[in-house]
């Protein structure tokens, strides 16, 4: 951002500002970035279209309409409070069955995996197939100070999209490393992870059961099998008090907490963190 608006000859000041919550004009921040911000209210509209999932068809204009102002806090007014409750619960719904979706989880892991292998390769030495930029990427571990000494860096990094990852990906199913050959090919043939879940953490039993599984099954070593069978967790929150609350405006000008506001008792129940544990395993190993 600070780049750009270099470029541009400061016109982003004011906008980084209010990025950065040192603009006067508090309540802006939240616009951005808040529990109620407006890429919240966009991306679950649009989300929930684009995957047919309609828990999460929410008031945007209605909660828009609401939105007021009180002592430089973006707070809703109480007869839109209903609407509110509605955006909480719609985003645990879309979580869960969108965001946190099992098969969301196994393409996820398989290709961080996969990455990760293709990294370790060219530490090793190995020449992979990618784009200049991508390659910039695989051969260094460059940390945010080196991206501060070396602006270019941005440049690199900014022309990286998914073209890049999924041809590289493509050529990699050709690779002599069994490992990159194998992961690269689940995510292009659609053979992804399968995903166990529940609420206690998996047995160190449970995994090396798995884990000696893919050893004895692709004749790899236990680190290797790794790659192909690890545990995990997800935890979502729909609502954290902690953070930046959503505030209810009465007419007496008292203002309270959503949770404490709210008459549904399921709202002070979604401000609880859920965690859940995960095992991911190679369709081959079962």
């Amino acid at each position: 951002m600070e780049k750009i608006n270099e470029t541009l000859g400061g016109a982003l000041k004011m906008a980084i500002e209010i990025f950065k919550n040192v603009y006067p004009k508090k309540f802006l921040h939240q616009l951005v970035s808040s529990q109620l911000d407006m890429d919240r209210l966009d991306y679950l509209a649009r989300d929930s279209f684009f995957t047919g999932v309609s828990e999460g068809i929410i008031s945007s204009e209605r909660i828009l309409k609401m939105l007021n102002v009180f002592d430089d806090k973006l707070v809703i007014d109480a007869k839109g409070i209903y609407s509110v409750e509605k955006f909480i619960v719609a985003r645990r719904l879309m979580y869960w069955q969108v965001y946190l979706h099992k098969t969301v989880l196994a393409a996820e892991n398989q290709l961080i995996n996969t990455l990760k292998r293709a990294r370790f390769l060219t530490t090793k030495g190995h020449d992979l197939f990618g784009t200049k930029s991508f390659k910039i990427f695989l051969k260094n571990n460059f940390t945010a100070e080196d991206f501060k000494k070396q602006p270019q860096l941005i440049d690199e990094f900014c022309q990286l999209d998914d073209f890049d990852i999924f041809t590289s990906i493509k050529e990699w199913m050709h690779h002599d490393d069994f490992l990159l050959s194998h992961l690269c090919k689940g995510l292009i043939d659609r053979n992804l992870f399968k995903i166990k879940l529940q609420e206690k953490p998996f047995t160190q039993q449970e995994t090396d059961t798995y884990l000696k599984k893919a050893v004895k099954a692709f004749n790899i070593t236990e680190e290797e099998a790794s790659s192909l069978v690890f545990t995990g967790k997800i935890e979502n929150s729909a609502y954290t008090t902690s953070q930046e609350n959503i505030h209810i405006l009465f007419k007496d000008n008292v203002i309270k907490d959503i949770a404490d506001a709210s008459d549904n008792l399921s709202i002070s129940a979604l401000s609880k963190p859920v965690v859940k544990h995960y095992l991911c395993v190679d369709s081959g190993c079962l």
